[in-house]
C-alpha cells in the first residue's frame, strides 16, 4: 500500500455537505410510524409469472378475458415489453445478455396477453428463445408452471410430491426456507394433478427445438446424484400412478396443515412472491371456495405486491421494512445525524421482535424465540442477518422504553448465537442447512436448494456481537472469525451471497474481522484491500456485474453507489482511510451526488438466487453511500491523513 496522502481540507468540507444533504435526504423518506420501507424490483419474470396466474385465476372466456382482469393483463403485457432486448430477448439484470427462462415466460404472457405469434416483437422473441434452446432449456419451475395448462408434458417436469412433509430424519428441513416453501404449495398443487384451460388453439409448438428431448438430461458417469435423483423422480412417477391411496391422502393433509399453519402471522406463506402464488393454487385445488376468507386473504396478500400508480405497474418481489430500517437508522446513526428519527425506528424495530418458533427451531429446539424477519410480518422465518443489522441498528438507538430494548437485545444476542452452524459460519434462516447432495434434485435448478453459511452474513453477524460485547475471546467469535479466514478466495476477496457479489461479500467479511479484533496486518487483510484497490474503476468508483456469479470470479461493471460504498467500507476496516484509491472513491461518490441528497442507480446489486434472480433494493444507492462517508468522516479514520 502507498504512504497515506493527506486529504484536503476541501474534500473534508465536501464530505459533510455530502451527509448532510445525504441523511436529510433519508429522513425525509421514513414513515410516520417510524419505519422505512423502499421499492424492490426485479426483473420481468414477475409480471409474466403474474399473466400466467391470471389465467389460472380467471380463465378466458371463448378466448376474451374478463373485464376486470383485462386491464391488468395489458399493463403487465407493456411493462414486459418495456424490457425487451435488441435481440428479442429478456435478461435477469440491468446489461445482462437474454436468458431462455425469463425469455419463455414472457412469450408466453405476451401471447395470452394477445399478441398475435406474426408481432415482429414475439418474431425476435421466438428466435432468440429458439438461439437459446428452445422452451427445453427452460428451468424446472417454468415447465411445472406450464404444464399445468397443458403446455409442457407432465411426465418430463420433476415430480413434487406431497410425501416429502411425512419423511423422516426432518427431512424437509434440510431444504432452504424458501425452497420448502415452495415444495409444499406446488406439491399440493402437484398431487392434484390439475389441467387448466388455455384459449382455443393455444399452444407452443413454436418454442420447441427440433430434436432435442424434453426429458431430463443424464449425466456421465452414470453414478452420480444428478442420475439417482432422475431414476428417483421415475419412480416417483410410477408411485402417483399406484401407490396408495391412503399414503397420498395422508401426505396431501399433512402438507395443508404445514402450509396454512405459516399462512398465520404472515404477510402470505413465506411472505415472497413465489409460495404467495403457488399457496393460492394449492388453496384452489384443495377444494377452498374463492370466497373462503383463507384464500380471500392469501390472493390480497399476493396482490399487494403490485404497484400500479397509473404510470407503473411492476410485481415486487416482497418487502423489505426491516432491513431498509435498520440499515438506514445505523447509518444515520454513524452519520450523527436524524436524531429525532432513531428512537421511532427502535420504537418500531422493537414492535417486530418475532416471539414464536418457527422452522429454525427444528434444529434449535432449546433456544428461546427471537428474532427479526425481512418482511413486515414472517413469523416462521425470522432472518439471522437481518436480526444482526437490527441489532447493529439497536446497540446505537434508544426506545422509548428501554427496559424493553435491553430485554429484547439479550434475547436477540443469545438467538444469533444459537444459530452459529457447526461450520463455524452462519447462514440466512437456518444452522446446518448443507446437503450438498440436493443440489442435484431435478427441481434444484434455481440454483438455491440449500441455506449454507456464508461470508457476508457471517461478517455481519460478528459485527453485532461485537457491537453488544461478545469479544474475540468468545468461541463463538473464534470460530466464525476461522470460518472466514478460511472461506477467503485466492484472489483475497470474498463470495457474496445476498449481494452483488465478491465486493459485497469482502466489504462485510472485512468488516466482521474488524469487529472481531482480526490486526489489519494480518496476510488476509492485507489481501483484500489490495484487491479492492485493484479492481477501482477508472472513475474512481466501483462496480461489478451479475455475471459474476455465472463466471464464479469477479466481473467488472459500471461503477455504482451502493458497490462504491461497499468497497470503501471494506477498505476503512482493512485499515485504508487515506489512500489514493479512497481519495477517488470519495470523490466519486460526491460527484455523483444529486442536489437533494440522493444517488442514481440501475443496476440490480443486491442477489435473490444467484445466476436467476437479481434485485434493485431502492435505497442501497443512499444509505449504503451515507454509511460509507460517515465512517471516512470519523476522525479515528483520519480523514485528513
Amino acid at each position: 500500500m502507498s504512504a497515506p496522502a493527506p486529504v484536503r481540507s476541501s474534500q473534508e468540507t465536501a464530505v459533510r455537505s455530502a451527509i448532510d444533504r445525504a441523511a436529510g435526504h433519508l429522513v425525509a423518506l421514513q414513515a410516520r410510524d417510524g419505519h422505512w420501507c423502499a421499492e424492490l424490483t426485479a426483473d420481468s419474470t414477475l409480471e409474466s409469472d403474474f399473466i400466467l396466474f391470471q389465467l389460472w385465476l380467471y380463465p378466458p372466456n371463448n378466448g376474451r378475458w374478463e373485464p376486470k382482469t383485462r386491464p391488468l393483463i395489458d399493463k403487465a403485457a407493456r411493462a414486459i415489453l418495456d424490457r425487451q432486448l435488441p435481440d428479442g430477448g429478456f435478461s435477469i439484470y440491468v446489461h445482462g445478455p437474454s436468458e431462455v427462462s425469463a425469455s419463455v415466460k414472457a412469450y408466453v404472457a405476451l401471447r395470452l396477453a394477445g399478441l398475435a405469434p406474426g408481432d415482429f416483437r414475439l418474431v425476435r422473441l421466438r428466435e432468440c428463445i429458439l438461439a437459446l434452446g428452445g422452451v427445453q432449456a427452460a428451468n424446472s419451475y417454468v415447465k411445472i408452471n406450464l404444464s399445468l395448462f397443458g403446455l409442457y408434458p407432465r411426465e418430463h417436469c420433476p415430480s413434487i410430491p406431497p410425501e416429502v412433509a411425512l419423511l423422516p430424519f426432518d427431512f424437509l428441513y434440510q431444504m432452504s426456507s424458501w425452497t420448502r416453501a415452495i415444495v409444499i404449495s406446488l406439491s399440493l398443487v402437484h398431487a392434484a394433478d390439475p389441467r387448466r384451460p388455455v384459449p382455443a388453439g393455444f399452444d407452443l409448438n413454436e418454442l420447441w427445438l427440433a430434436g432435442v428431448n424434453p426429458a431430463f438430461p443424464r449425466e456421465e458417469p452414470a453414478l452420480t446424484w444428478r442420475n439417482a435423483f432422475l431414476a428417483l423422480d421415475r419412480l416417483l412417477k410410477w408411485w402417483e400412478r399406484h401407490g396408495f391411496e391412503s399414503v397420498r391422502r395422508k401426505a396431501v393433509e399433512r402438507a395443508k396443515d404445514w402450509m396454512i399453519e405459516r399462512l398465520n402471522d404472515s404477510d402470505g406463506l413465506g411472505a415472497i412472491y413465489p409460495p404467495m402464488m403457488y399457496s393460492v393454487m394449492a388453496l384452489d385445488v384443495l377444494g377452498y371456495a374463492p370466497d373462503h376468507p383463507l384464500r380471500v386473504e392469501a390472493l390480497r396478500q399476493f396482490n399487494s405486491l403490485m404497484v400500479d400508480d397509473g404510470e407503473r405497474f411492476f410485481f415486487q418481489p416482497c418487502f423489505s421494512p426491516v432491513w431498509d430500517t435498520a440499515i438506514a437508522a445505523y447509518a444515520l446513526r454513524q452519520a450523527d445525524c436524524g436524531r429525532e428519527a432513531l428512537p421511532r425506528a427502535a420504537d418500531w424495530l422493537l414492535a417486530r421482535e418475532i416471539r414464536r418458533k418457527g422452522d429454525w427451531s427444528v434444529k434449535r429446539p432449546h433456544t428461546e424465540p427471537s428474532g427479526w424477519a425481512f418482511e413486515y410480518a414472517n413469523a416462521f422465518y425470522p432472518d439471522i442477518d437481518d436480526t444482526a443489522m437490527v441489532m447493529l441498528a439497536l446497540s446505537q438507538s434508544s426506545a422509548s422504553n428501554g427496559v424493553a430494548q435491553k430485554a429484547c437485545q439479550r434475547r436477540a444476542l443469545e438467538w444469533l448465537l444459537a444459530m452459529q452452524s457447526s461450520d463455524g459460519g452462519w447462514a440466512a434462516f437456518d444452522a446446518d442447512n448443507n446437503w450438498e447432495f440436493l443440489r442435484h434434485v431435478p427441481f434444484a435448478d434455481h440454483n438455491a436448494m440449500l441455506d449454507p453459511a456464508c461470508p457476508d452474513i457471517t461478517g455481519r453477524v460478528l459485527e453485532a456481537l461485537a457491537a453488544h460485547g461478545v469479544d474475540r475471546h468468545h468461541p463463538a467469535v473464534r470460530r466464525g472469525v476461522d470460518w472466514l479466514v478460511r472461506h477467503q478466495e485466492a484472489d483475497g476477496s470474498w463470495y457474496g451471497r445476498w449481494g452483488v457479489a465478491y465486493l459485497y461479500g469482502t466489504c462485510f467479511a472485512l468488516r466482521g474481522l474488524a469487529a472481531s479484533g482480526e490486526n489489519d496486518r494480518e496476510a488476509h487483510v492485507l489481501r483484500a484491500g489490495e484487491w479492492l484497490r485493484s479492481i477501482q474503476n477508472a472513475d474512481g468508483g466501483w462496480g461489478e456485474s451479475c455475471a459474476s456469479y455465472d463466471n464464479r470470479v469477479f466481473t467488472a461493471g459500471p461503477s455504482t453507489p451502493s458497490q462504491t460504498a461497499w468497497a470503501l467500507l471494506g477498505l476503512v476496516a482493512g485499515g485504508d482511510a487515506s489512500s489514493l484509491s479512497v481519495r477517488h472513491g470519495i470523490e466519486y461518490l460526491i460527484e455523483t451526488q444529486n442536489p437533494d441528497g440522493s444517488w442514481d442507480e440501475e443496476s440490480a446489486t443486491g442477489t435473490g438466487f444467484p445466476r436467476v434472480f437479481y434485485l434493485n433494493y431502492h435505497l442501497y444507492k443512499d444509505y449504503f453511500p451515507l454509511l460509507a462517508l460517515a465512517s471516512l468522516a470519523k476522525p479515528e479514520q483520519r480523514l485528513n491523513g
